[in-house]
């Protein structure tokens, strides 16, 4: 007995923007200003134009939204760093989660570009370049990096994450970014080392062309002028990086009784190598880290002493004043102040190891 033919159902029709005007008795053109955030319109009629989005499921189309507002609604993330590092090491998710609360509440999408290598600029720039996205966020410039300068070739609104640049080796004014007190929370974790009677502090520094570490190293230094090149080893910003680097300090100088890592997953490497080595933490060697993220201080052995940066709060802050700087002051309003850098404070953690 032959099937019966299974009926094929018409797709559903689509709500259009002359539904929801006719459906909240203005024009289309009213409707249109609700629908992408036009001004002069009066309340009663938005909450109307509202109720008949709601009412139908009108979903605006984006390419008409764009021609309408010039906004494309999405911002671009771009990280400096290894893809392999970044969906591995939990600062970078910290941050992430931050940017995409901050940006789901203003409606717009977050869009993940990586630059692993030197061609990578190239593609990055010809993104940005193509008017895919209203602004971007950049983690890990370098010292040297091209990323500021490829920015304010192409007019993008940008934010970084960490100061970009050297004071005075490049001019950086003009640049805005959110960081924290690297400086003064790596003198203040030092400073605690010098308090407990510890002597022969070294440090763990994360890669030299990125400011965080630099200015880290500077807070050191400051607590402890004087202190010989030998107490000073690089490491990158990974647990194997701080186990390289603190078997390079103890074989350097043994008799070291305290280490400042520049952060929690390099202590975490040194405290694997100080157990390795027999050391006892903290009463051999007292050990501090830096950012306190994801509980990772927390969970080593034993509890780290660290100090905390907000890490979340200081990207939902990126996100934030991106976004205040592409939204024009509503009509009436007098004009914003300028936008600023913004350095947030740190405070250091106490536990088990120092």
């Amino acid at each position: 007995m032959p099937e019966r033919p299974t009926a094929v159902r018409p797709p559903a029709v689509r709500p259009t923007l002359e539904a929801v005007a006719r459906r909240a008795g203005v024009s289309r053109a009213t409707a249109s200003r609700v629908v992408n955030g036009g001004a002069g319109v009066r309340g009663a009629l938005i909450e109307r134009v509202r109720w008949a989005v709601d009412d139908l499921g009108y979903v605006p189309n984006q390419a008409a939204r764009t021609l309408v507002t010039r906004r494309h609604d999405a911002v671009a993330v771009v990280i400096a760093e290894p893809g392999a590092r970044v969906f591995a090491d939990p600062f970078f998710a910290r941050q992430l989660r931050g940017i995409s609360k901050e940006l789901s509440a203003r409606d717009a999408q977050l869009v993940l570009l990586l630059v692993e290598n030197a061609e990578d600029y190239e593609r990055v720039g010809r993104y940005l370049a193509g008017g895919h996205v209203d602004g971007a966020l950049i983690f890990s410039p370098r010292v040297d990096d091209p990323l500021p300068a490829i920015t304010r070739r192409l007019g993008v609104p940008t934010v970084f994450g960490g100061r970009p640049g050297r004071s005075g080796a490049r001019d950086d004014r003009g640049l805005l970014y959110v960081d924290c007190d690297n400086r003064g929370g790596a003198r203040e974790a030092v400073r605690h080392l010098v308090g407990l009677g510890r002597r022969r502090i070294a440090h763990i520094s994360g890669p030299m062309d990125q400011t965080a570490s630099l200015d880290r190293l500077d807070g050191y230094r400051d607590a402890l002028a004087g202190a010989g090149p030998w107490l000073v080893a690089e490491g990158d910003f990974t647990p194997a990086g701080g186990e390289r680097a603190m078997t390079e300090l103890l074989d350097l100088c043994p008799d070291l009784d305290a280490v400042f890592a520049a952060s929690d997953l390099m202590a975490s490497g040194a405290l694997r190598v100080l157990h390795a080595r027999g050391r006892s933490v903290p009463r051999d060697v007292a050990v501090v880290g830096f950012d306190d993220t994801a509980r990772v201080g927390e969970y080593a052995d034993p509890p780290l002493t660290t100090v905390r940066q907000d890490v979340e709060e200081m990207g939902r802050l990126m996100a934030r004043l991106l976004l205040r700087g592409l939204d024009p002051a509503p009509s009436g309003v007098g004009t914003p102040a300028e936008p600023s850098p913004v350095i947030t404070a740190t405070r250091l953690i106490r536990r088990v190891s120092a």
